[in-house]
């Protein structure tokens, strides 16, 4: 697969002027203050089974308007806590999985909280847990449009409003360091670390994996393949509704939550990549608020890094820890 994008001088250098909402802040702080004050109950439940060596627990938690949440929280077996820990959200179309599937950042020592998805988990994976108890006005299959007539009924501000609050959650176990909490993701959970970042000003870092959701026109209109494709089939149909659908997705474009990030972040980009375009990854990028560093791989498509990416945030974020 050759290059999918602009040339690599041309991609560090890509810093579009994106103009955001002038009700941005409002819309996400009215939107967090709602949810935040619907009671809901955080529960754990341990996981006993095939790993003996690690604490696995099922955890529930309020997400957006209260609605029940799951969790995988993973963590070292007689650890002294509290514990440095990553949140991570998931890719699109997949569940949190089965309990035992994503360990390796319980064995290097931290505390792992992997959140579910709702309304997903059905394309790959070992599924999820969690249903997406919403509507929704016409809309391609996926969940790319699902609620796009306006911000308030977009699936992501619900998806969004779910990966804060379980930050909110996770800073009230007694086993997690409320000071020490980083959140990372790769695709879909890049973009959800991303709208973490601009939403929760005390993190102590950011890990967004090539991200997906950024520099939604440019997404759109050249991105070859699905999700984007998702966007141009609904907008085919829906002729006269291009003005209105890309105002309700400039309320979640990864390149604005990134101008409110106060976080240290550590991104990756491939550029090969055909599913999220470097260039959009460089978007976000290039306009993140915070300390920042990119890891570039020339002859990955989007799988990128992967476990080699995984081995420099493990180095880098003891940095950040030990700093």
């Amino acid at each position: 697969m050759p290059f999918s994008d602009l040339p690599p001088t041309a991609l560090r250098a890509y810093t579009p002027e994106l103009v955001d909402p002038r009700d941005f802040d409002e819309f996400w702080a009215v939107t967090l203050a709602e949810s935040r004050a619907v009671t809901g109950e955080i529960r754990l439940q341990r996981i006993e089974g095939e790993i003996t060596q690690l604490v696995v627990e099922d955890l529930t938690f309020p997400g957006f308007e209260g609605e029940p949440i799951r969790a995988w929280v993973t963590r070292p077996l007689g650890g002294v806590g509290p514990l440095p820990t990553v949140i991570e959200y998931v890719g699109y179309g997949g569940g949190r999985g089965l309990p035992f599937e994503r360990i390796q950042w319980a064995a290097a020592g931290f505390v792992h909280i992997l959140m579910d998805t709702r309304g997903q988990g059905g394309n790959w994976g070992t599924g999820g847990d969690t249903p997406d108890p919403h509507g929704s006005g016409p809309a391609t299959h996926g969940v790319m449009t699902r609620g796009i007539e306006s911000p308030g009924t977009y699936y992501y501000r619900r998806l969004f409003t779910d990966a804060v609050r379980l930050v909110d959650a996770a800073r009230t176990l007694d086993f997690v360091d409320a000071d020490r909490v980083a959140v990372a993701g790769a695709s879909q959970g890049g973009a959800i670390t991303l709208a973490v970042a601009g939403l929760v000003p005390d993190l102590i870092a950011v890990m967004p994996d090539v991200p997906f959701l950024c520099d939604f026109r440019r997404s759109a209109t050249l991105t070859p393949s699905d999700p984007f494709t998702e966007l141009r089939t609904y907008l085919s149909v829906h002729r006269d509704l291009v003005a209105q659908t890309f105002t309700t997705l400039s309320y979640f474009d990864g390149v604005a939550f990134a101008k409110r990030a106060s976080a240290p972040g550590l991104f990756s980009v491939a550029f090969m990549d055909d599913i999220v375009l470097p260039s959009t990854v460089y978007a976000a990028f290039n306009h993140y608020a915070s300390a920042k560093q990119i890891v570039e791989y020339e002859f990955n498509g989007h799988e990128a890094g992967q476990a080699y990416q995984w081995r420099r945030q493990v180095a880098w974020l003891r940095q950040i820890l030990a700093e």
